[in-house]
């Protein structure tokens, strides 16, 4: 997959995640929000050369792009993202947490799809 491809598949992993949860599919939802953040990090990630093929790889360049940008939100939202990656498999988060988490997965995701040239 090329950096584009990346960047377009967060999009729309990102479109379908807000229609699963409408649809009260959280689990789903949670897994596509998830992908829609890893894939948006591996644009970036990619595109700058770093690796981005293991999770721990995803951690390490989405510090390295809190730091380059001395943005400290891409870090907080990556960790909210990990939150919904989790979700999928453990069903834990409160109904009342879902939309502000969201909230903040959605804001990383564009913030890091503004990082792709």
């Amino acid at each position: 997959m090329q950096v584009q491809e990346h960047a377009q598949t967060a999009q729309e992993f990102l479109a379908v995640s807000d229609h699963e949860f409408m649809a009260g599919d959280n689990l789903q939802a949670s897994e596509k929000l998830w992908g829609a953040a890893s894939h948006a990090v591996m644009a970036v990630a990619q595109q700058r050369g770093w690796r981005f093929t293991k999770h721990r790889d995803l951690k390490v360049a989405v510090r390295k792009l809190s730091e380059v940008t001395s943005d400290p939100s891409i870090v907080a939202g990556f960790i909210a993202a990990q939150k919904f990656h989790a979700n999928y498999y453990h069903d834990f988060i409160e109904d009342y947490d879902y939309d502000d988490d969201r909230a903040v997965v959605r804001a990383f995701i564009e913030r890091v799809l503004t990082l792709v040239d």
